[in-house]
């Protein structure tokens, strides 16, 4: 039987946190989130998703707590009475400011004689109204919502109201993880999950998805349209080594378009209302409001979604930038300014959706003419590039063309009837050509920090290396591949403790696999572009352990920092396990020959 909505109280979603805190097993957390679920009411369950992936709406709402430390501790002193020197003695020496409100709670001086016990809702509520506020007296508006939260709470509560308020949840759930869980509690077989993660990858909000199957079951997941306005997630590249390996995959005829060296833009068009979004689901309108301008000018729908790259060019000679220069362009002051000094181009490749229509089902050739029917390219907006061929000596031509233009190299893609737009989805019918795959790794690839240790000698007080990781889509982990030290500027590696000190967690994550101890775990967040001069066995890393040789993975061998720091992409993009053992058994063809 649910329990009633007024008698959920927000102490029994706190205990499971600390369930889920105190393991580092996937399948236990699964479990937590499983009985946590069938015990909440159902017009709260959203609610609870989003609290539990520690946010309070889908990401692409852009809504943020964004609560500074000082602030948060401040609300502190003003529910307990503490004084603010002391709180922040207390938050130098325990290092997490959860920790630093449960005892704060525990000595208060002050005691409220009209505490009542916290509510989900209410917590919820009043954290969004936190969330909202605006304007000059909003920093003391917040400090009174939280404080007024703080003097209800518990110890417990307490201190996961002031990490969640200042980011710092860090529970080790991830959304594939909560997909699970959905598919135990309401559909009664993690079989099902493939229906609930097809919903959630066109219609990315955990909360919408959640509260449709517990109220409809699998039949209600078939509701779930794409809409203008909500961002899919991406579909995403194979690797693979060779042009003529590309077309063995994809039977003897292939689309092959230019890959330009930019950022992934999905657009929104709804009458003359634009919205833009990043491949992590941000919405990235305001830094680009020229690209809007453009895009008004060049598409002739009232309704549409569309694809594309956006890439800076000398405005002196039209050549294109690198992808660094763009990122300029994500600023929110002085856009103007970044406008005038990095203009783009948006190269728009694909079709998702037009006047009511969704084309995520269609084949992608269909999707091609639909682009072209309604893209009036002009000096700004422009369709990518493509050709579909039929032989592979053709395909070499294209692709030195391709180099020759200032792009990466080509994106091969399907053109059979089963060519949909897999929303989400790392798959075969996109393939990515790159130019390198040589013995030499020449190529750079994008990797995610899951640690760090500490330096000495000239790097004390920073971190001397970064252990760094690949993504394994198959069990949504990651697995290690390198020590990374090398590449970093002065500057870099001074900034690297405040860059990554939002990420830091005292355990490793438990979507971590590693053989090595770091000093310093982290939650698999940042991306940062790699070189190295070779792929190689290795038997301290987990990358590819036992798929090529027993008992011994993959390692990059002296890797580099290009300089590159990937906030474009997130932790799931980065390069796979896969891409990895492609590109080893690549260098072992060119050796052999």
């Amino acid at each position: 039987m649910r329990r009633c909505v007024s008698k959920m109280e927000f102490r029994f979603l706190v205990d499971y946190y600390e369930k889920i805190e105190g393991t580092t097993k996937r399948l236990e957390m699964t479990d937590y989130l499983v009985d946590l679920f069938k015990k909440t009411p159902i017009n709260l369950l959203d609610k609870v998703v989003y609290l539990t992936s520690a946010n309070l709406y889908p990401e692409f709402v852009g809504v943020e707590l964004g609560m500074a430390d000082k602030l948060a501790l401040k609300a502190v002193s003003l529910a307990t009475g503490l004084k603010i020197r002391e709180l922040e003695k207390m938050y130098q020496e325990r290092g997490d400011i959860g920790i630093v409100g449960e005892e704060a709670i525990e000595k208060k001086v002050q005691t409220s004689f009209f505490a009542k016990p916290l509510t989900v809702k209410e917590v919820y509520e009043k954290l969004d109204k936190l969330a909202r506020a605006s304007g000059p007296s909003s920093m003391d508006m917040k400090i009174r919502i939280l404080s007024g939260l703080l003097s209800d709470a518990t110890k417990k509560e307490a201190r996961y109201l002031l990490r969640f308020v200042t980011g710092k949840l860090r529970l080790g759930i991830r959304a594939m993880t909560i997909i699970d869980a959905l598919a135990i509690a309401y559909t009664g077989s993690k079989e099902n999950r493939g229906l609930l993660e097809r919903a959630y990858n066109i219609h990315p909000d955990l909360g919408l998805i959640a509260r449709t199957v517990a109220e409809k079951g699998v039949k209600g997941l078939e509701e779930v349209r794409v809409e203008v306005g909500v961002p899919l997630m991406s579909m995403l590249c194979q690797r693979i080594p060779t042009i003529e390996e590309a077309f063995e995959k994809m039977g003897g005829k292939v689309l092959l378009e230019y890959k330009y060296d930019g950022e992934r833009m999905q657009c929104h068009i709804s009458h003359g209302k634009i919205k833009i979004f990043s491949r992590r689901l941000e919405d990235i309108t305001n830094p680009y409001p020229d690209v809007v301008k453009h895009l008004s000018e060049s598409v002739l729908a009232e309704e549409a979604i569309l694809d594309g790259e956006c890439v800076a060019f000398n405005q002196d000679t039209g050549e294109f930038l690198p992808f660094q220069e763009l990122m300029h362009r994500r600023r929110k002051y002085d856009v103007e300014e970044a406008i005038k000094k990095y203009p783009a181009y948006l190269f728009l490749f694909d079709c998702l959706y037009v006047n009511g229509e969704d084309l995520t089902l269609k084949p992608l050739l269909y999707r091609k003419e639909k682009l072209k029917e309604i893209v009036k390219e002009t000096d700004y907006i422009k369709l990518a590039r493509y050709k579909v061929l039929s032989s592979p000596e053709e395909a070499h031509l294209f692709f030195d063309e391709a180099i020759e233009s200032g792009c990466e190299g080509l994106i091969a893609k399907s053109i059979e009837e089963n060519s949909i737009y897999r929303a989400g989805v790392r798959g075969w019918s996109w393939i990515k050509l790159k130019r390198t795959y040589q013995s030499k790794m020449i190529e750079p690839v994008d990797l995610v920090a899951v640690g760090a240790f500490a330096g000495r000698g000239r790097r004390a007080g920073t971190y001397g290396a970064l252990l760094m990781a690949v993504y394994d889509q198959k069990r949504d982990v990651f697995k290690t591949i390198c020590k990374l030290g090398s590449g970093f500027t002065d500057e870099d590696l001074n900034n690297l403790p405040n860059i990554f000190r939002q990420y830091v967690i005292d355990h490793r994550h438990p979507s971590v696999e590693s053989k090595i101890d770091a000093d310093i775990w982290f939650t698999p967040s940042v991306v940062l572009e790699v070189i190295g001069d070779e792929i190689t066995l290795s038997p301290t890393h987990t990358c590819g352990l036992d798929l090529i040789k027993k008992e011994t993975g993959l390692a990059i061998r002296f890797p580099r920092f290009t300089g590159r720091w990937r906030w474009d992409k997130s932790s799931q993009e980065a390069t796979t396990e896969d891409e990895i053992i492609e590109m080893y058994n690549a260098q072992l063809k060119t050796v052999q020959a």
